[in-house]
């Protein structure tokens, strides 16, 4: 349902209409003159199961204000999307309202041409309705056990690349009844798990990713064999660059190694982007990006890996894992960083069963009522942290640097000095990580006077920092000591370009071939600053496109 409520007669039917024009057809559109009389429909509504999807409230009424429901909401149902109207005296109200109720958007009236005002923000939060809503679940089954890294490996792949799927813990059996059932079935015909457990009653055992994406219908083949730009990497760059290379009549490829967004996919929450004054996950912002590159044209591997990028006159080859090629006149290489790994001994040996790197959107569910380490100071260990506060009992957070503030934004050092359930051990680091087949225990040190201790630990979660994701590339482009592409004016200073013309901004050392996001040595790292790098980038391709045709 999509609820209406305010005190004022007019407003409420001229809300109340252009929701029902707009949404009617998929939403039951229900009014209520007051706070009072919302609330009661929302206490029967939650006691007779149904599901509220979006609620937009006045905030001036007499009684209950709008805020005041809308915290409520909260409590009812979490995952409705509240929308607060407003006067225009009452903005800052409103915005102090995102900040205390935590909603989810503020509409000022009047909202008239609701084509521009209205549908577009409400468009936006019914989508990432959509995406987070379970109906009684039909789709895609995963059952395994939790500490293996190949159900890790298979809950990362899916939940990555936003394939809806029910995980079912094989270690759960006693606890649910509907899992035992499913397990003596399995075990009757001696199926190996994990086992992915599709609608249509087939099944795949101990299958790798790439099975999966196959069955799924994922694309991991180009559909021609030469196109006008090719994007290595699907992050924020290789995402923007896809969109606005493809809207501009480039023939688009994006070749994506795992899953769309990068690094910035696996972000369970991302507050300073612009335009989200409430935040969105690193998900969400994957999704619609996909969504604008699939809308223009693009066409998105994954999971696919270029391996070898070799140069023939005006034309540029890209090989994949597979034996594949595909050949352009242009590629930009977006590929972004991975998590460096940690140098603890046995920390390599439990990857996958307690050890993690980024992983919070996937394992914070499974994490419930538990503790959790998290090593890392900088932002996107401070997001997983704070994410990670809404499922575990506790999470310690364990920083080498002297303080958070040397590594992390503000607004997130505030969030997580104010959040009880987190505790942040400075100048501490992991020394060694032990267990039989799964984590068990760490031992800790203190950088300053060399102190050891050990601590009971069942799941670590690591982000710290990342290496530039060029191997591949060492002995074709040029890179400075790191594996960070040079592009640009620093070209030429290092002799490492021939041609009379300079180098385009964001141009490497063949020309044609371009870098954008993470990857580019002297790159700022930050979502924001990878988008505007992928989307400046497609002007220098056109204009290098347009000599070489």
């Amino acid at each position: 349902m999509i609820l209406a409520v305010d005190d004022d007669a007019e407003v409420l039917r001229s809300v109340s209409r252009d929701l029902r024009r707009k949404y009617g057809q998929e939403f039951r559109i229900v009014s209520a003159d007051s706070g009072e009389a919302a609330r009661e429909s929302l206490e029967e509504w939650q006691g007779r199961g149904e599901e509220l999807a979006l609620i937009v409230a006045d905030q001036r009424m007499p009684g209950m204000q709008g805020v005041e429901l809308l915290t409520q909401v909260r409590t009812l149902f979490p995952r409705a999307k509240r929308v607060l109207l407003t006067a225009y005296a009452d903005t800052n109200a409103a915005i102090a309202a995102i900040n205390s109720a935590k909603i989810d958007f503020y509409l000022t009236k009047p909202w008239d041409p609701p084509e521009q005002h209205l549908y577009p923000v409400l468009d936006d939060l019914l989508s990432d309705w959509r995406h987070g809503y379970r109906p009684p679940y039909e789709g895609l089954r995963l059952i395994g056990y939790r500490w293996t890294p190949e159900t890790h490996r298979l809950k990362d792949f899916l939940g990555r690349n936003l394939v809806p799927f029910q995980w079912l813990d094989a270690e759960a059996e006693e606890a649910d009844p509907e899992i035992a059932k499913l397990l003596e079935s399995l075990r009757a015909e001696q199926v190996h798990l994990p086992a992915v457990l599709f609608a249509d009653g087939t099944r795949m055992e101990a299958p790798e990713p790439e099975a999966v994406a196959a069955r799924l219908g994922l694309q991991t083949q180009a559909k021609t064999s030469f196109y006008d730009l090719i994007i290595i990497g699907g992050g924020p760059a290789g995402l923007a660059a896809g969109v606005y290379a493809a809207s501009e009549g480039l023939k688009t490829v994006i070749v994506e190694r795992e899953a769309p967004g990068g690094q910035a996919g696996q972000s369970s929450r991302i507050e300073n982007y612009l335009g989200f004054p409430a935040g969105l996950t690193g998900a969400d912002l994957a999704r619609r990006a996909v969504t604008q590159c699939a809308r223009f044209g693009a066409e998105l591997l994954t999971p696919q890996e270029a391996v070898k990028l070799t140069v023939d006159g005006a034309y540029r080859t890209v090989e994949m894992r597979d034996g594949t090629q595909v050949t352009s006149h242009t590629i930009l290489i977006a590929t972004g960083l991975s998590w460096r790994l940690l140098d603890a001994p046995g920390a390599d040996r439990l990857q996958g069963a307690g050890v993690y790197y980024g992983a919070a959107l996937t394992e914070a569910v499974a994490c419930s009522n538990e503790e959790v380490f998290v090593v890392g100071g900088a932002n996107s260990a401070g997001q997983g942290a704070l994410h990670f506060a809404h499922f575990a009992r506790k999470v310690t957070m364990l920083v080498r640097a002297e303080s958070l503030t040397q590594g992390m934004s503000q607004y997130l050092v505030d969030q997580i000095e104010a959040t009880p359930a987190i505790q942040v051990l400075t100048a501490v680091e992991v020394a060694e990580a032990h267990g039989a087949g799964r984590l068990e225990a760490l031992t800790l040190r203190n950088r300053r006077t060399g102190e050891r201790w050990d601590v009971p630990a069942t799941s670590l979660f690591i982000f710290i920092g990342a290496a530039p994701c060029t191997s591949w590339l060492r002995d074709v482009l040029p890179m400075d000591d790191r594996g960070y592409i040079l592009a640009g004016p620093v070209l030429r200073r290092a002799e490492h370009w021939r041609l009379d013309r300079e180098p385009y901004l964001l141009e490497t050392g063949i020309p044609g071939v371009f870098t954008a996001g993470d990857t580019r040595h002297g790159s700022v790292k930050r979502v924001a600053s990878a988008v505007g790098e992928g989307s400046i980038c497609i002007q220098m391709v056109h204009q290098y496109l347009s000599k070489v045709r």
